[in-house]
């Protein structure tokens, strides 16, 4: 099993990082940077999709706080009135996906951008970044999981309910796993167009499963509606987008122009 540990903050004067946010900025970055590298790579325009990084995170934040507050532990909400603005206090990853969602449909309607045609950069740039903010969980140990000796399992001390698995770090290897493959089908040439698709329905169906190893023995665990999570009927939405995806988006067209960098330069089409 993997000893228990937990992360110290980091004291920087009046500010005090913690381990969660440090992992989640980073995935947060490091999603935003591959989305506009695999733009350009396809030829297309990255600016538009600088301008709609800022857009997308703060949908994410609110949305992700409201999920988790509304869906998951709807009792916080006893604690005060302004329970609702505190964003900071409490966020759901699949409140975060939707809210980023729903800032893409408006920033690409308005912009006059098809998004089908970023629709692999996004999948490409999403996966690794959501699976670095998941090692913030794993840091945080906030997701733990029925007891288990299982070798990936962490030793928690009797306090914290004893050995049991961690469904943060789970959850992070199985997205850098879904990462490798969709970087593998992309210099492949396989199912372009088809890359995000193929994320939900993957994504989908690993998390359906780890919900099912959630904890429901200790105190603040997530709520149950009818036996499962939210997340888990999530994975219902995200797992038909998938399959329409698959069956009826078609490959977009390759840009014959060179695309146009974040600070305005023409950026050489690599196939």
């Amino acid at each position: 099993m993997i000893p228990y540990f937990h992360p110290p903050s980091i004291s920087l004067g009046p500010l005090t990082l913690e381990p969660f946010g440090i992992f989640v900025a980073l995935g947060i970055l490091f999603a935003a940077h591959m989305l506009t590298r695999h733009a350009e790579r396809d030829g297309l325009d990255s600016t538009a999709l600088a301008d709609y990084a800022p857009w997308g995170v703060a949908a994410g934040v609110v949305v992700g706080h409201l999920f988790h507050l509304f869906a998951y532990h709807p009792e916080e909400l006893a604690k005060s009135p302004f329970q609702i603005i505190r964003v900071w206090d409490g966020l759901s990853s699949f409140g975060g996906l939707m809210g980023g969602i729903l800032a893409a449909v408006v920033f690409f309607k308005v912009r006059k951008l098809r998004f089908r045609d970023y629709a692999d950069s996004f999948a490409l740039a999403v996966a690794p970044g959501w699976a670095i903010a998941r090692l913030g969980c794993f840091a945080a140990h906030d997701h733990k999981g029925t007891p288990s000796h299982f070798f990936l399992a962490v030793d928690f001390p009797a306090s914290l309910g004893g050995p049991r698995h961690d469904l943060g770090l789970y959850d992070a290897l199985f997205l850098f796993a879904i990462s490798g493959l969709l970087l593998l089908l992309r210099n492949s040439g396989k199912l372009r167009g088809k890359l995000l698709p193929l994320l939900a329905i993957l994504y989908a169906c690993g998390r359906f499963f780890f919900d099912t190893l959630r904890a429901t023995d200790l105190a603040y665990v997530d709520a149950r509606y009818f036996g499962l999570t939210p997340a888990q009927y999530s994975c219902f939405g995200l797992i038909a987008f998938g399959l329409y995806g698959l069956a009826k988006w078609h490959a977009p067209a390759r840009k014959d122009t060179p695309a146009v960098g974040t600070g305005g330069s023409a950026q050489p089409q690599v196939r």
